[in-house]
């Protein structure tokens, strides 16, 4: 691998003007060369050169961020891993399991290497958190996170968000923390939606025997928004509801650990194989709440 990775990045949107470019731009090891949007004038002004298509973009770089919709992700990544490209990814990797299959299957056969912005993951308050539940072999965790992002703010005029909700926005990040600390999920034990307020209640039963609870919700007028997880058994109690932590700084790390799952040739633990991991639990979620009809 060359002294700077040249990274790409598709998608103009709030998250990748507060958190992707920034970081990317700042990193050592990183030449941001540019990127492509849908949106010319967005993207002229937050890339340092702007591409006319993603194919133009793919030729001139090693690997590719992602900062759009999962709709729209899912089939670029699965190009760009075609092209040879490494893959920074966003979650959920893609809107449904069937495309999380396809770009996984697609980054395999490759042979690039891949991350999934878990962002709170790369933080030292999450990890701290991670190492310390996991020494008390939990046998319980209860996780929350509560937000109003769908009712107004930046994110409010996002179309997938609005669509889609707390389950695909905010569910990858709080699903994947309690598969961490509670062990594999084994199975939906429950699963019920509340439309109007966009609030999930989840029930979960893992393969060592511990049982989580999950809420979720994009329309709930907490401010500053709730993030709890906790975790206990009779060793103890572990809590995370810190996120001090910026997601340019969290982004940061994930860049240092990207380079290198590159330059070893080992898939980083949270890469698309993850995201699949995530996705069919996003799925099997769904399937629960439908056969309830709730």
């Amino acid at each position: 691998m060359s002294a700077s990775l040249r990274v790409g990045l598709v998608g103009a949107g709030p998250w990748a003007q507060e958190t992707h470019a920034p970081a990317l731009a700042a990193h050592p090891g990183i030449d941001f060369v540019g990127g492509w949007a849908r949106n010319p004038e967005a993207a002229a002004a937050l890339f340092p050169q702007s591409f006319d298509s993603v194919d133009a973009l793919f030729a001139a770089v090693d690997a590719v961020a992602f900062a759009v919709p999962p709709n729209v992700q899912a089939p670029l990544a699965v190009r760009a891993a075609q092209a040879g490209k490494h893959v920074v990814l966003d979650k959920p990797i893609a809107l449904d399991v069937a495309g999380a299959e396809e770009l996984a299957a697609a980054v395999t056969a490759a042979d690039v290497r891949s991350i999934v912005a878990f962002t709170r993951r790369f933080a030292p308050e999450t990890r701290d958190f991670v190492a310390r539940a996991a020494a008390l072999d939990a046998v319980a965790v209860e996780a929350q996170w509560l937000s109003g992002a769908a009712l107004a703010g930046r994110f409010a005029a996002s179309a997938w968000r609005q669509e889609q909700g707390a389950l695909f926005d905010v569910g990858p990040h709080i699903l994947d923390l309690v598969d961490a600390v509670a062990g594999a999920v084994e199975s939906v034990a429950a699963a019920r939606y509340d439309e109007p307020s966009d609030t999930w209640t989840i029930q979960l039963e893992h393969r060592n025997g511990a049982a989580s609870t999950v809420s979720l919700s994009l329309r709930t007028p907490a401010i500053p928004t709730v993030m709890r997880v906790a975790a206990h058994s009779g060793a103890g109690v572990a809590v995370l509801e810190s996120r001090d932590t910026s997601a340019v700084a969290c982004f940061g790390v994930l860049l240092d650990e990207f380079l290198e799952s590159i330059s070893t040739g080992v898939d980083h633990p949270l890469g698309v194989a993850r995201g699949l991991v995530l996705q069919q639990l996003i799925g099997r979620i769904q399937d629960a709440a439908r056969a309830t009809g709730r």
